[in-house]
Formats: structure tokens, C-alpha cells, sequence
């Protein structure tokens, strides 16, 4: 039984590492083990991200420990249904982009289990749209995540709820920094 347990927990492990395998240039303090640029280290894990950085090149702009904003430059030939607005599925896209890296800015490896979208307006595909998220709850196993789309003007374009559930930690980025 014993060893039915630790077999379990070690495939956990394998599933859910600690840290990605992404090398880091971002010094780590040698009192604490935790980077000495939080923000820094976040983006260096992120770069990697194929969906973000490739497919819809998407910017993360800020990290603060519990917050973050991305952005996304539009293109009517990439970001369209009818070559004038933008598609619901690129704001839903770029709200949960932003996800991932308000979870790391808690040190904390999330996925999503469920999101609620309020598409408050149409929004053209000219311009760059604004994604800010905070952490409205961290708890043990979950997370909270409110996060709101703008545009250039800053008129509000979508609003989100998430529920977050953390799967692991990132090694060196605490919860508070």
C-alpha cells in the first residue's frame, strides 16, 4: 500500500515539476534561494511559451507580485472573424494569457478550472488591447484571478473571473516579493 503511495506521489511529481527547464540568467539571493528579480525571472519562464510568444505575440508589459498586464498589438488579417472587429475567442485568449503569469507572480504553477467572461464592447482591430489581472483570493489549493480587458482609450472591452487551481510552485519566486 505504502509503495502504491509513493508511486502516486513520484508520477505527481513528474507531472507537476517544480521548476520548467528554462535556464536562468536572474541572480538568486544567497540568504533565501529566491531571485533577486521576480519580475525578471517570470518573463525569462514566459519567453518560452509558444502561445504567447509565436502564435499571438503577446507582450507581457508588467508584473507586480499579485498582479500583471499583458498586451496584444491587434492585426485585422490575424485577429478577425470579418476583417473589422476583433473575435470573442482573442479577447478570451489574451484574458487568459494573463493567467499563467499573475499565478507565477505568487510563485505558484496554476491551470484553469473555470472562467466566467463579461463582453462589455466591440472593439476594432486597430490598435494594442490591455489585459490587467490581480489575485482577488490565494488560497492553498486555489486561486482567484480578476482580470479586464481595455483599449488604447481605455474603455473597457471584457472583464473575467477565474478560478485557479495551483498544480505546483515555481522554485525561488515567493509569495511575497
Amino acid at each position: 500500500m505504502l509503495e502504491k503511495q509513493v508511486r502516486q506521489r513520484t508520477a505527481l511529481k513528474e507531472k507537476y515539476p517544480k521548476d520548467p527547464p528554462v535556464p536562468s540568467r536572474v541572480p538568486r539571493d544567497p540568504e533565501t534561494g529566491n531571485y533577486t528579480d521576480c519580475a525578471a525571472r517570470i518573463r525569462e519562464i514566459y519567453a518560452r511559451n509558444c502561445f504567447m510568444a509565436d502564435y499571438f505575440h503577446i507582450d507581457i508589459d508588467e508584473i507586480h507580485c499579485g498582479s500583471a498586464v499583458v498586451s496584444l498589438q491587434l492585426d485585422p488579417e490575424r485577429h478577425t472573424d470579418d476583417g473589422e472587429f476583433v473575435g470573442g475567442d482573442v479577447l478570451s485568449a489574451l484574458a487568459d494569457a494573463v493567467l499563467g503569469v499573475t499565478g507565477a507572480s505568487l510563485g505558484e504553477r496554476v491551470v484553469t478550472v473555470m472562467s466566467s467572461m463579461s463582453f462589455v464592447s466591440p472593439v476594432r482591430a486597430q490598435g494594442r488591447l490591455y489585459c490587467r489581472s490581480r489575485v482577488a483570493h490565494h488560497g492553498r489549493t486555489t486561486m482567484d484571478i480578476q482580470s479586464r480587458i481595455y483599449g488604447e482609450d481605455g474603455r473597457l472591452v471584457m472583464g473575467m473571473l477565474s478560478v485557479m487551481m495551483n498544480v505546483g510552485k515555481f522554485e525561488g519566486i515567493p509569495a511575497k516579493w
